[in-house]
């Protein structure tokens, strides 16, 4: 498998960073690139993932737009800061990013949990969105939808911890590929197209960085603690979402797998009757993970999107 830096063969000036203030008021430095020209696009990734999510969506949409493809805090290469987090922070800090990397109202396109973030953050501050793409989003969900996703959120966080002080996963890595192998056969269809550099990647940030386990344990702990919640119809972030979808104004597509295994083609359907202001769209042949397995799909669907409402006009169209 290939160890070539992803980031420099990917991005014409590799990978970047940018200082923010993380939900809790501390900087913390935030890898991204970025390629193209235009209107400014954002690429988020969903949990326990990172910027190589988007590997073959970056060069189809940079020939139209200013692609910006970041890693979230706790995820990827962005900085693993040891203090606990507070409930939202991703969305607090999904706007301090846009913020700091464009002066205009942007298009986002965002993943699974990105997409809940980002609807979340839309509805917070509704000048920093000029379109959003939303795919097979976690919204009206009952359960963590992975096993081990649960097993990690079940775990006692001094426990991970310690596992990553250790560095468990470094040394037990091919164990971990195989996981991860068998694992995607849940969220893409033909699994035999699952290559041992795409797992490499993949875990690379688990492998190589220490704290990575222990933040990506912490937002599923979160997650799952709000999801109980929801259950229980007690108050949690997540019903703060549903409750404002309608309230979202600019355009938004939302684009779901038909074979998602994890959020129902219905839950789609639902999230497209909360909000006037968008457009459904299937993906035929898709499971969870759209940008790994259906990036031309999900490229030429924002491209109609675009034209649709009347950003992108037929010739670049006809370039793609």
């Amino acid at each position: 498998m290939s160890k070539k830096d992803w980031w420099e063969a990917t991005f014409p000036n590799g990978r970047q960073t940018i200082t923010i203030s993380d939900g809790n008021g501390n900087p913390v430095k935030i890898a991204y690139g970025e390629k193209g020209t235009g209107k400014p696009l954002f690429l988020v990734h969903g949990m326990a993932s990172w910027s190589y999510n988007w590997r073959y969506a970056i060069e189809p949409l940079s020939q139209h737009f200013r692609v910006i493809c970041f890693d979230a805090k706790g995820h990827g290469f962005s900085e693993m800061p040891s203090h606990p987090e507070i409930l939202g922070h991703q969305s607090l800090e999904l706007e301090q990013i846009v913020r700091a990397l464009c002066d205009e109202p942007a298009v986002v396109v965002a993943l699974s949990l990105g997409a809940l973030v980002t609807l979340a953050t839309a509805q917070a501050h509704p000048d920093l969105f000029d379109r959003l793409v939303v795919i097979n989003v976690p919204i009206f969900l009952k359960r963590l939808p992975f096993w081990g996703m649960q097993l990690l959120a079940d775990l006692p966080l001094d426990l991970v911890k310690i596992a990553d002080q250790l560095r468990v996963t470094q040394l037990f890595a091919p164990l971990l590929w195989q996981i991860v192998a068998f694992g995607r056969r849940e969220v893409v269809v033909d699994w035999t197209r699952i290559t041992p550099e795409e797992v490499y990647w993949i875990t690379y940030p688990y492998v190589e960085f220490p704290n990575a386990l222990t933040k990506t344990a912490e937002d599923l702990q979160h997650a799952a603690q709000e999801i109980q919640r929801l259950v229980k119809n007690e108050p949690n972030l997540i019903r703060n979402v549903q409750d404002n979808l309608s309230a979202i104004a600019c355009p938004t597509l939302i684009l779901w797998g038909d074979q998602d295994q994890w959020f129902p083609v219905a839950d789609g359907k639902k999230l497209h009757a909360c909000m006037p202001s968008s457009k459904f769209k299937i993906i035929p042949n898709c499971g969870h993970d759209a940008a790994g397995s259906h990036a031309d799909a999900i490229a030429s669907e924002i491209l109609e999107f675009m034209r649709d409402t009347d950003f992108l006009n037929s010739e670049s169209l006809y370039r793609f």
